[in-house]
């Protein structure tokens, strides 16, 4: 007997089982007040939530009284036939909800909840149910195979919950009435004998209503039933990211009615059915991410109603889809990474509605057509990694509302379309490794939004453009391997937002390193190598704290290496060079002076001095004497407007709680004796932190911008503001503190509570102060960061978005008590919208999407946790290892390969279940696509379960288990 043959008879045999089980409930029609007393008993049982205060019993109960409670609808006999808590906070589990006492129930809809806990197996007794949604919450466990049973159905939802294929044999305790466990043991029989836990049940085919099948984000595996191509009904069928392999079955193909398919981030193989897209009414079809080979359906827009196309990372091969080019409806296409084939200018036609394509990494050949820019409402053109020759159309800078440009490792020549310029919403533009030659335009410089621009690996020449110094936004900027001649222009200096990399190595770039390098404090990556510079390198160059990489090779410099990290690293970064010295092993020990060799040396070298320091005195004593002549007679004109001004800076100068703003002004300034470096804690891109104790005895931390209210930049200012606005709006005891803020003409800063340990990041990179941070009081600290996002997702209106969530912005109390601070890139989310933005965020943190969308959603927040959830149990940032944890979510990771080697191993098994879950969970964050991702809500609730599981604090501060 086959293994299916075999299922569908122990299926047999669960139905009869049913028959002899369910009579109990069948004969006996349960009263309205039996339902009444069911749903309150199960209010009872999830604990007392503000969302079902309504859900009481005032008088006496009514037959009816329950009707009326929030979330009941009922029929004209008073039976519930509609149960509907969505997007309502609710917390807990359906294991006390008596399904049995609903057979008239005909709507289910707890979506976006925090529930957990399984999905009962008696969930299959509402036979008369039609609409079941159950999804984004935190379920575990199996999949009932009693949902087979829901033969009225229409619409099943159980997407982005966190349902695996294990089975939880606490599903129903000992002791479960006659139906329940009857129900039950009958499917572990078939779990156990048929081996599907886990598996999409194939009896769903035989419910024959359905038209909506979501099981998106839910952990299933084995293959895609072949009765549900059964369901002629079907419009919707959505199965991403879970672990499903084999073929799509060829009868899914020949479902008509079909809208949505999408099966994208499974194992899935073999060949897509070529039926696909002979559906009259499909619209949306995702298979990307997973294994596919052959042709790509050529029919898939046959009647032209396709909006939104993804096969990416497969490996189809063959030509383009046919019906692709007459596709007038398509809005989005990602075909990138497979080996397709096809003419550029042959195959793509004109798309009205185009908003987002990614034609990367293929085998097109041919030319751009200029029919590209009536594309007028493309954010996204990306054809990297391709055979297109030619020049790149000056028809694209008609697609104004283009934030992504790349069209990289092509064979495109010609100079770079001056008017480039015009794409001022452009963020993200990619012209390397094609054959360019000519200037880089000065136009570029308006391209004020750009965080990233790579023109490497061409042939261009001539200088860079002083106006590069205009795209302030920049955070990676290459343009080696080209022949770029002339000095550095200080302009560079301007672009203090570079963070990821500044490469202008292999050029002919002659002249002295800038000091004004000295002011790219978030730098992480610098290399001027390959070039003629000449000169020492300037002593600024210690100013970038963040610098960790650094090559000079092959330059013309001399003279001392700066004492900083980055200087500290292998004699390859600095050889060949005219005579660097330094503590590097290879290059020579620099003197402790350059004294002058002979007395005659001495004498010429001081009557030299001599001479410079008298012409100098003249020369100051002459200007100030034009200036003081010339402020005499402006004083009349101006002193009343000045005295204005400085009346009007002078009053509410300083915004504080609780305090004489003017007073603790003078005691910040005093404490910290005119923010004298002494009392420095901290420097960032654009501040300083300081630590002052005022007379009261009170510890504060000050912010202060490096730029006063005068000088300051409008991105600075912007900042500045959106820090004030946020910390004003919240409170939370994980969100460090504003005590206050001064905008004065000459210092700007805020006071923050002080934190005495600082950043996780230094307590981490101290081998001291990390075993200090042991397990439990890093599962708190990842614990406290996602109560205090979830804070600010779900209980601020609106919304609050840090993006910039990292190690460096969580700081510590005395007690290793975590607090999110550094709110200057924060943003306030409106409900139903999304809006592009420039890239902010901590190189290593920042949400993949970003590269192509930067469109801000509180699921950046969310990626960012699960890399500082990541980094927490590691002990350091884990870098590349992400995208290895990525590829292996599927499968089992050993704990042992992300605990930080300092701590001893987990002292029991359920601190090693917490460690554990933790992990489960970040992998969830890191989730490529943003919907996959949990809200902060579900996984605050994930930590706070396992909290309660697990944990319970002793007297001495160390966990113990329950």
């Amino acid at each position: 007997m086959t293994k299916q043959v075999k299922h569908l008879s122990l299926f047999a045999t669960f139905l009869l089982v049913s028959l002899l089980v369910l009579p109990p409930f069948c004969n006996a029609q349960p009263s309205p007040n039996s339902q009444a007393e069911a749903l309150l008993k199960w209010k009872q049982s999830i604990a007392n939530q503000s969302i079902l205060t309504s859900w009481a019993i005032k008088t006496n109960l009514s037959s009816s009284s329950h009707c009326k409670w929030l979330g009941i609808a009922c029929n004209n006999a008073g039976d519930v036939i509609g149960l509907n808590l969505a997007y309502s906070g609710l917390k807990g589990t359906l294991e006390r909800l008596d399904f049995s006492s609903f057979p008239q129930l005909l709507r289910l809809d707890l979506k976006v909840n925090q529930l957990t806990g399984t999905i009962p197996i008696t969930i299959g007794l509402l036979t008369n149910l039609q609409f079941l949604d159950l999804s984004t919450n935190a379920f575990t466990g199996i999949f009932p195979l009693s949902v087979a049973n829901l033969s009225m159905v229409v619409e099943l939802d159980v997407s982005r919950n966190m349902i695996s294929g294990e089975l939880d044999s606490g599903l129903f305790p000992n002791g479960t009435e006659g139906a329940k466990t009857g129900l039950f043991s009958l499917q572990r029989l078939l779990i156990q004998d048929t081996n599907m836990s886990g598996y999409i049940p194939l009896e769903l085919g035989n419910c024959k209503n359905l038209t909506l099948i979501a099981l998106d984000g839910s952990h299933f595996f084995g293959t895609i039933p072949s009765s549900l191509g059964n369901l002629s009904e079907l419009t919707v069928l959505r199965m991403t990211e879970n672990q499903l392999s084999g073929e799509i079955p060829w009868n899914i193909g020949t479902l008509t009615k079909l809208i949505d398919l999408r099966l994208f981030k499974n194992r899935l193989f073999g060949s897509v059915p070529q039926g696909i897209g002979n559906s009259s009414a499909l619209t949306t079809l995702h298979i990307a991410e997973n294994n596919f080979t052959g042709h790509l359906p050529q029919q898939v827009c046959r009647y032209g109603k396709l909006v939104n196309f993804t096969a990416s990372y497969n490996k189809f091969s063959g030509p383009i889809p046919m019906s692709l080019r007459n596709c007038t409806t398509l809005f989005r296409a990602r075909l990138e990474y497979n080996q397709l084939t096809g003419i550029l200018d042959q195959d793509f036609g004109v798309y009205p509605s185009l908003n987002y394509i990614d034609l990367s990494y293929n085998r097109l050949q041919g030319m751009f057509s200029p029919q590209w820019g009536e594309s007028r409402h493309l954010t996204l053109l990306r054809i990297a990694g391709n055979m297109i020759v030619g020049r790149v159309p000056e028809e694209i800078v008609q697609l104004n509302q283009l934030v992504v440009l790349d069209l990289s490792s092509n064979q495109l020549s010609g100079e770079i379309p001056v008017q480039l310029g015009n794409l001022t919403e452009l963020s993200y533009l990619s012209l390397n490794a094609n054959k360019l030659f000519g200037q880089i335009p000065s136009q570029i410089g308006a391209l004020s939004n750009l965080g990233y621009l790579d023109l490497s690996q061409n042939m261009l020449s001539g200088p860079i453009p002083n106006q590069i110094g205009n795209c302030i936004k920049l955070q990676f900027m290459s343009l080696s391997k080209n022949g770029l001649n002339g000095s550095i222009p200080d302009q560079i200096g301007y672009l203090v937002a570079l963070q990821t990399l500044l490469d202008l190595s292999y050029n002919s770039l002659t002249g002295e390193i800038l000091s004004e390098f000295g002011k790219l404090v978030n730098l992480v990556n610098l290399n001027l190598s390959h070039n003629n510079l000449s000169g020492s390198i300037p002593n600024s160059l210690v100013d970038m704290v963040s610098l960790s990489f650094i090559d000079l090779s092959y330059n013309d410099l001399e003279g001392p290496l700066p004492n900083t990290k980055a200087f500290n690293s292998s004699l390859k970064s600095f050889a060949n060079n005219k005579d660097l010295c330094g503590e590097i092993q290879g290059l020579r020990a620099c003197n402790t002076s350059l004294t002058p060799k002979n007395s005659s040396q001495k004498r010429e070298h001081s009557r030299m001095v001599a001479i410079i320091v008298t012409s100098s005195i003249s020369l100051l004593f002459l200007i100030f004497a034009v200036v003081g002549i010339i402020a005499l007679y402006c004083r009349g004109r101006q002193g009343s407007v000045q005295e204005y001004k400085s009346q009007s800076r002078n009053e509410n100068l300083f915004s504080i709680w609780n305090f004489d703003g003017r007073v603790v002004y003078e005691d910040i300034i005093n404490a910290t004796e005119d923010f004298n470096d002494e009392y420095c804690i901290g420097v960032g891109g654009s501040a300083r932190v300081y630590k002052a104790k005022l007379p009261s005895g009170q510890v504060v931390a000050v912010k202060k911008l490096s730029t006063t209210t005068e000088t300051m930049e409008i991105e600075d200012h912007k900042s500045f503001m959106n820090e004030i606005a946020t910390l004003t709006e919240i409170r939370h005891r994980n969100i460090v503190k504003l005590y206050g803020y001064c905008s004065h003409e000459r210092h700007t800063f805020l006071v923050y509570e002080f934190l005495e340990r600082g950043s996780l990041a230094n307590v981490l990179s101290s081998d001291k102060e990390a075993k200090e941070l042991d397990w439990f009081k890093r599962v708190e600290v990842i614990r406290s960061v996602a109560h205090a996002l979830c804070y600010m997702h779900h209980s601020c209106m609106p919304p609050i978005i840090h993006r910039d969530i990292s190690s460096k912005n969580v700081l510590l109390s005395l007690e290793l008590e975590a607090h999110v601070s550094d709110f200057g890139t924060a943003r306030f989310l409106k409900p139903n919208t999304s809006r592009w933005t420039s890239v902010a965020g901590t190189y290593g943190y920042i949400a993949p999407e970003l590269a192509y969308t930067m469109a801000v959603t509180e699921k950046c927040d969310v990626y960012s946790f699960g890399v500082l959830a990541i980094e927490v149990l590691m002990g350091s940032h884990p870098g590349e290892l992400i995208s290895r944890l990525k590829s292996l979510v599927d499968q089992r990771i050993e704990l042992e390969d992300v605990l930080d080697r300092r701590l001893l191993p987990p002292s029991s098994q359920k601190i090693e279940d917490e460690l554990n879950s933790i992990v489960k969970l970040a992998l969830w964050c890191l989730c490529v696509d943003p919907q996959s991702r949990p809200t902060m809500s579900a996984a605050s609730q994930v930590l706070e379960i396992k909290a309660s599981d697990h944990w319970v604090p002793s007297n001495n501060n160390q966990p113990r288990a329950k």
